[in-house]
């Protein structure tokens, strides 16, 4: 652990800089007009020449042009959406499909609940919450993994 050096309140020189609002700092260097002059703009200034030159040495390509009429066969979105796109994507009505995404934010509001039904914080003794949390991170897996493959495989995985 470092020492830490308490300033002395009944030096002089320091009860005149408090009394000038300099006493911040201990070590008499005020941020203004030091940094917020001279040196917080030499590092924005810095900043903007680094990606300017980052932009022109080594520019993004753009690819093909978007075609809106031409949908890809297979879009997947990130992989921490997979679980409710396989859900979307396996439910035979849209709408139930729609129900079954608005259940996931449901399901983890009731977890707080469920979770302070007993006093222990041991998972073996709180075995409602230990299986709740089982079952659904097995659950959020098995979509999740499942969003890769063809619908028709998608909730089997092609085990089955």
């Amino acid at each position: 652990m470092a020492t830490v050096k308490k300033p002395d309140l009944s030096d002089p020189q320091l009860r005149a800089k408090l009394a000038k609002g300099m006493g911040h700092n201990y070590y008499g260097e005020p941020a203004w007009p030091n940094d917020l002059l001279y040196i917080f703009p030499v590092v924005i200034l810095g900043t903007i020449a680094l990606c300017v030159g980052l932009a022109v040495l080594d520019p993004a390509s753009t690819g093909e042009p978007a075609n809106p009429f031409a949908t890809p066969l297979e879009i997947l979105p990130e992989w921490y959406l997979y679980p409710v796109f396989n859900i979307l994507r396996v439910a035979p009505n849209k709408l139930l499909g729609v129900v079954l995404m608005g259940s996931v934010p449901l399901g983890l509001l009731i977890v707080p609940f469920i979770e302070n039904v007993n006093k222990f914080q041991n998972p073996f003794r709180r075995p409602v919450a230990t299986a709740v949390f089982l079952f659904g991170t097995v659950v959020t897996l098995w979509l999740g993994i499942g969003a890769a493959f063809p619908v028709s495989q998608a909730l089997t995985l092609g085990l089955f």
